[in-house]
């Protein structure tokens, strides 16, 4: 069994040592990471190859392999990806005012790292490039806990990180991964207080709510995405139906994909004809409401389990509502605080929208599908926080800090 404690202190260790290095240094390991990454392509598809055998072997669906999967592109996706949070400015250190208050102190607000992230994390083994680059970036430690999954792959990503790291003169233990894939330990790292600062997890419904019933240590809960796509009376057609096929058919397997498609009933008749059409080419199961069911040609009945599931998968709930009072009550009852969309030429109707409806991110005519740290320009994102405190929607560099209060006196003393 991994032992956690240790991994701890290597890393309270660690992110001490990063915290000591200025913005040039950090970039230059970064790029050297990136580069490592890409020269070692073939050895990281090679052990990829052992993870999808093993996904195949146990009949994992091929959307979900599609999320383990790595290619020679993707892999190249992934070193750019580090090069991008190389490129991006540095938070540490930044003050972002500073103020003389009546005592003559000069009182500033400073960013700095949060100190040592754990992450909890399912199949995607680019999440392991992300997290790594983009704490180490922002000055902290981190702890990495993939999915028995993407066990291979995750597990060769962080060997050589480590060891471009090594190879620098810099400690290796800034990137850890626990290669102990029981429940056990990760509810023992889930407890960690004393060496994790924060934990993370990223990953389904299931390991999110475990993480939030167990853990001790302060969390940053990235939530799944029950996604929605409103059709508005007033929306155009062939946009409402571009915004649909993309959102649903583009990559079903992730959080930002749309799960429920809530149409208004002065254009369902003539809408869904349409968009079923569209939808077919890619043989979308519709589960649909009964005015829906009325209109489609082929279409199962909707249950009310089906408005609250995240399906990831060619599956899409459609529903047929009175007003848009009424599916931004249908969203803000079913929906986990993602990303939700409006289709409409309605201006009025689009701002109700965006006030609203209670998510991380709120669209007017686009596809929820751009809720990513990268599509914002945070050069990737450690997953989408759907909670209120913290940091809320895609995080980036800047949510991977915290701030202190640097204070400047010339002897001054309370009375």
């Amino acid at each position: 069994m991994t032992d956690l404690i240790q991994l701890g202190k290597q890393a309270k260790q660690a992110a001490y040592q990063l915290g000591q290095l200025d913005t040039k240094r950090k970039n230059e390991l970064l790029l050297f990471m990136a580069d490592q990454i890409e020269k070692k392509t073939a050895v990281i598809l090679e052990a990829n190859q052992k993870d999808l055998a093993q996904a195949e072997e146990n009949s994992i669906t091929e959307t979900m392999q599609d999320r383990l999967r790595l290619t020679e592109e993707r892999i190249s996706d992934m070193a750019d990806g580090i090069r991008q949070v190389a490129a991006l400015d540095d938070p540490i250190g930044e003050v972002e005012k500073m103020w003389k208050n009546e005592d003559g102190l000069m009182i500033g607000k400073q960013r700095v790292p949060l100190g040592v992230i754990g992450i909890i994390y399912e199949s995607r083994p680019n999440v392991t490039t992300d997290a790594a680059s983009l704490c180490f970036k922002s000055g902290n430690a981190v702890i990495l806990r993939g999915g028995k999954e993407a066990f291979h792959s995750n597990q060769i990503l962080v060997s050589i990180l480590q060891k471009a790291l090594e190879a620098q003169k810099f400690s290796p233990f800034a990137i850890q991964f626990v290669d102990d894939t029981s429940r056990e330990t990760a509810q023992k790292l889930m407890t960690l207080n004393g060496y994790l600062d924060v934990l993370i997890p990223r990953g389904g419904a299931s390991l999110i709510n475990a993480v939030l019933k167990t853990a001790t240590v302060p969390v940053i809960e990235t939530g799944t995405g029950n996604c929605h796509i409103y059709i508005d009376k007033d929306a155009q057609l062939k946009m409402a139906t571009d915004i649909i096929v993309n959102a649903k058919c583009q990559r079903p397997s992730v959080c930002n994909a749309a799960e429920t498609l809530l149409i208004h009933k002065d254009v369902a008749a003539d809408f869904l004809p349409v968009i079923e059409k569209a939808l077919n080419e890619y043989s979308v199961e519709l589960r649909a409401d009964e005015q829906a069911l009325a209109i489609f040609k082929q279409s199962v009945p909707a249950t009310e389990e089906d408005w609250a599931t995240e399906f990831l998968d060619y599956i899409l709930a459609v529903k047929v509502v009175n007003s848009l009072d009424e599916a931004i009550e249908h969203i803000n009852k079913y929906n986990t605080k993602h990303s939700e969309s409006i289709v409409s030429d309605n201006y009025f109707a689009t701002q109700q929208f965006l006030k609203q409806v209670d998510a991380a991110a709120v669209y007017a005519n686009a596809s929820t599908r751009f809720t990513d740290g990268f599509v914002f320009g945070f050069g990737a994102e450690i997953g989408i926080s759907t909670q209120k405190l913290h940091a809320r929607g895609p995080m980036g560099l800047e949510e991977l800090t915290s701030t202190k209060y640097i204070v400047y006196g010339d002897g001054q003393y309370r009375h």
